[in-house]
Parts: structure tokens; sequence; C-alpha cells
């Protein structure tokens, strides 16, 4: 009894980070609330650590949970994150002619998410590391933003409401998704300080950046993370 209740606790975590989604995709088309659609994709980015995590400590791997994973990421990091981005575009001045087409641009993130997925479940090169930007960190930063325009950075808020901006940004993300770019995986498989040391760089840089400058380190947090991932495999090559 007590192992079958184990194989099910992985997907039971997947599942609440999918309903955190669809709760957070309900805040964003029927109330408005991008504040809380935001917490939804944080939320369900905790949901899929610790899903993966509870797989590891109980393993209880399976490819039902593989495939369910994915899934609950095209909604959460994909889907959820999109409609964010929809709405900030017509937060943004409306271009005459142009922006009643510019403004769906933003549904090419769901898309790129999806393919990005597809290939992470089918990549053999991704069990230690990823090619591409994973789709949580991707849906981390377009969730930041209205958190963001939530604190009044001037200096951001000009960028975040600029449609031009927010066009190229998509672009931009959609190709990291898909790029044969190496990124390091920040799962921890032991505690050893030289194997995991660019991790805890990572974790230690990016903890002082949120504490002093809140939702607004984010987006210098998934650079610092890009950066430390090319000089890692820089030097291990």
């Amino acid at each position: 009894m007590r192992k079958r209740v184990q194989k099910h606790v992985p997907n039971a975590i997947t599942c609440a980070n999918l309903f955190s989604g669809c709760v957070g995709i309900v805040c964003v088309t029927f109330q408005d609330n991008l504040i809380f659609a935001s917490y939804c994709i944080f939320l369900a980015a905790i949901f899929d650590f610790f899903d993966g995590l509870a797989s590891r400590v109980l393993r209880s791997f399976s490819l039902i949970g593989k495939d369910l994973d994915s899934l609950a990421d095209v909604v959460s990091f994909g889907v959820l994150p999109a409609f964010i981005m929809y709405r900030l575009f017509l937060q943004a001045p409306q271009i005459e002619h142009v922006s009643n087409y510019l403004n769906y641009i933003a549904f090419l993130i769901p898309v790129f998410s999806a393919l990005r997925l597809a290939k992470f479940n089918n990549d053999e090169r991704q069990t230690d590391s990823f090619i591409g930007l994973p789709t949580p960190a991707n849906a981390i930063l377009i969730g930041s933003f209205p958190l963001i325009l939530k604190d009044n950075y001037t200096f951001f808020n000009d960028f975040i409401l600029n449609p031009f901006f927010l066009a190229f940004f998509v672009v931009i993300m959609c190709a990291l998704l898909v790029m044969e770019l190496p990124l390091m995986s920040l799962k921890f498989k032991d505690r050893d300080l030289q194997r995991n040391f660019y991790r805890y760089l990572l974790l230690l840089f990016s903890a002082i950046l949120i504490l002093f400058f809140k939702f607004a380190a984010i987006p210098a947090v998934i650079i610092m993370y890009i950066a430390l991932s090319f000089i890692q495999i820089r030097l291990a090559k």
C-alpha cells in the first residue's frame, strides 16, 4: 500500500503544477489580475521543482509521469505566460493598423514552449543539462513583468510597456527556447562544492539580488544563469 501511494506522489505534485497554471489563466482572462497570475507561475515552478525531487527521492519514475509533467508545463509555462504577455501588449500604447496583428505574437510562446518540451523528452543529451532555455525560466521572467510594473520601476516600465520591445522580447525568448544552447541544470545530485560550484554561485547571487531588488532582479538572474552556464561549459571543454 505504501509503495502504491509513493508511486503517485510525484504525479500528484505535477497535477498541482497544472492546477496552478489553470488558475492563473482564469485570473488573466476573466479577472484581469496579472499579479495573482504571476504568483501562479511561481507556485507552478515550485511544484515543478518538487515533483522531480519527489520522483528521485522516492525512485518513482514512469513514462506517464514524464508526459504528464510536459503537459502541465505547456499550460503553466507556455499558455499562462502567453496570456500575461498578451495583456501587457494590450496595456502598451496601441499602434494603428499594426497592434491588431502584433499583439498576437504573444501566442508564439506556447508554440515554442511545446517544441522545447517535446525536444527535451526525446533528447538523450539533456539528462544532466539542458539544450535551450528551460520553459520555467522563460515563464518566471515573463511573470516578473507585472510585478515589476506594480513596484513602479520607471526604467523597466518604459521597456515593459513598449510594444516593439515586447515583440522583440517574444521573438528572442522563443529562439532561446529551441536554440542549441547548452545550459546547466539546477538539479543537485549531491552537495559536492566542486561539482556544483556554478549552481551554488547562481543561488548565492540570485538570493542577494532578489533581497535588494525583489522582482526587478529576475531578468538579471536569468541573464546570469545563461552567462554562468556558458562559462561552465567553456571551462569544461
